[in-house]
This record gives C-alpha cells, sequence and structure tokens, in this order.
C-alpha cells in the first residue's frame, strides 16, 4: 500500500535535494586556483586567467587570484604587442589592476609586489618619455621589496635583471626626462642585468626565458661564449611555461646567427 506524501514534506525532500545538488557542483576560490595552477602547467594560460577570473566573483579579495591574474595578464598582452599594441594595453592595465588590488590585500607579499614589477616592466616597454621613466623607478622598488620580503624569489631578480638591462639602454632623451621630471633614475647597467640573471638561474636553472636575456646581456657584455653557452643551455631545457617554445624558436635562430 502506498503512503502519500504530505506536500510539506514534499517541499522538504525537493529542498534537500535542490541545496544538496548546489553544494555538490560549488567550487571554492581555492578550488578555482587550483585548476588554474594545473590549467598554467598544461599551457593554458588564458583558461588559467578565467579560473582566476572566477575565484574573485567568488572570493573578490583571494590573493592567489589576484596575483595569479595579473600575472596571466601580463604574459597574454606580451603576446599581443606585436598584433595589437592597443589589445595588450588593455592586458597590461588590467595586470597592474590586478597587482593593485593584491597589495591592498597583502603589502608585503612578495609575489604580490613582483607581479606589480612585471606589470609596469610590460607597461614600460610600449611606453616611450616620462612614463617610461615613471615606471622604472617604481619597477625598482618593487623588485626591491619583494627580493627583502623573499631572497628566494627568483622572478624578481629575473625582473631586476630586465630593469638593469633597460635602463643601460635608456637613450638620451629618456634619460633627460628622467632628470628634469624626476632628479634622475637609479643607476642600471648590463654587469648589474647579468648578475640578477646569474642570481635567477641559481635559484631557478629551469626558467627559459632568463637564459635568453642573460645571452643578450653577455654578449652587449662583449662576452660571446657567455652569451652562446646562455643560449646552448637554454634550447636543451624541457617546456614549462605557454611562451617556452617560441623562446627556444628565438633562441635557436640566435645560435644560428652566431655559430
Amino acid at each position: 500500500m502506498l503512503v502519500p506524501i504530505k506536500p510539506y514534506a514534499c517541499l522538504c525532500l525537493l529542498f534537500a535535494l535542490l541545496t544538496g545538488a548546489s553544494s555538490l557542483y560549488a567550487q571554492t576560490a581555492d578550488d578555482l586556483d587550483q585548476q588554474a595552477a594545473l590549467s598554467i602547467k598544461n599551457l593554458k594560460e588564458e583558461d588559467a586567467l578565467n579560473l582566476y577570473k572566477q575565484a574573485l566573483v567568488v572570493q573578490p579579495d583571494n590573493l592567489t587570484a589576484l596575483i595569479g591574474a595579473s600575472d596571466m595578464s601580463s604574459r597574454i598582452g606580451a603576446r599581443l604587442v606585436d598584433k595589437s599594441k592597443d589589445q595588450a594595453t588593455v592586458y597590461f592595465n588590467a595586470a597592474q589592476d590586478y597587482a593593485s588590488k593584491a597589495l591592498k590585500v597583502d603589502s608585503n607579499s612578495s609575489d604580490a609586489n613582483v607581479v606589480m614589477a612585471i606589470a609596469l616592466g610590460r607597461l614600460s616597454l610600449i611606453e616611450s618619455g616620462k612614463k617610461k621613466v615613471q615606471y622604472a623607478r617604481d619597477i625598482k622598488m618593487y623588485c626591491d621589496k619583494s627580493i627583502k620580503l623573499n631572497p628566494q624569489n627568483y622572478r624578481a631578480y629575473y625582473v631586476l635583471g630586465k630593469w638593469n638591462y633597460e635602463v643601460a639602454n635608456l637613450n638620451y632623451f629618456e634619460r633627460s626626462a628622467a632628470k628634469m621630471f624626476f632628479g634622475g633614475i637609479p643607476d642600471g647597467s648590463i654587469k648589474g642585468a647579468i648578475a640578477n640573471f646569474e642570481k635567477c638561474r641559481q635559484l631557478n636553472p629551469g626558467f627559459i626565458l632568463n637564459y635568453l636575456d642573460l645571452s643578450n646581456a653577455y654578449k652587449q657584455d662583449d662576452q660571446n661564449e657567455k652569451a652562446l653557452g646562455a643560449l646552448q643551455t637554454l634550447v636543451h631545457l624541457p617546456v614549462q611555461a605557454e611562451d617556452d617554445p617560441s623562446t627556444k624558436m628565438q633562441a635557436k635562430k640566435q645560435l644560428d646567427a652566431m655559430m
């Protein structure tokens, strides 16, 4: 004999089923952060950026997602510079915005400081004059703080190496703007670039992009054998990031030109 179910009991059962299903499929910001990290490992940085954005919908002050979204925005924007400077700038500005929010959450996060330095570094490469100089001053500040907070942060040394390289190659007008508007700019040198790239290599020997810039710095310093050696090491390293295959292709071209 079937026992009739009262309407109230039906509603309770339906509510239980719905809430159970929603809790089953609901994802926390930490879950989404982990999925984003896996996407990066699988060389799918746009997927990672979207996952970090989803994490920020769930938890707007999630530090991992803010840092990750800034980092991915800088990387994706860099791939767009040659195609569309305007589109690249949108990503770089987003990277700066995410980094700024990360620093508001934790100003003593080494990674939050380094992604701000990276975002400003990307912006500086598409700017000139007063803006470029302002970015250069700020990049140095964020790198120094990142290293102070975590002396093992290899990316901070890499960005500081890039900073030294770019400052050493500022033209006369950019140096004049630095002196006029900011009273000068901290000294940067090719020797300083090499020292920082070598420190980065010591901390993370598998970071492919570092070898390309290290080679360029050695070449400008007329240390051609070391420049060649950095490229030879690079081309045999395993791919770890989405840009690594194109970096390896560029290194092979430079190797061919030097042989």
